[in-house]
């Protein structure tokens, strides 16, 4: 899963690249205190139909969410736990995800 975000430049192997896409996925929940996300930065790409899809990874780390954001997660009403991790991630790494 990916989610388009406000384009950022991005230095890249000596030039300047342009991420268009959040990519995330859990790698380790102690499903008591912390969650560790690896993410990546993409680039667009398009598909056979000409839709705009994720394309090659610019740069990537991994986020840990600990403390009250832990505590938070998925206790927001109304919306679901993939999309608050997706907002926090976006906040911590400031990005604006569209």
């Amino acid at each position: 899963m990916a989610k388009k975000i406000q384009p950022v430049n991005i230095w890249v192997n000596g030039e300047v690249k342009v991420a268009e896409w959040l990519s995330m996925r859990s790698i380790n929940d102690d499903l008591e205190t912390s969650a560790t996300f690896y993410y990546e930065l993409c680039e667009n790409a398009k598909d056979e139909d000409q839709n705009d899809v994720k394309g090659t990874s610019l740069t990537s780390s991994n986020l840990t969410m600990a403390g009250q954001d832990y505590e938070d997660w998925g206790n927001q009403s109304g919306v679901d736990i993939n999309t608050w991790a997706y907002n926090w991630a976006a906040s911590k790494l400031n990005i604006v995800i569209i």
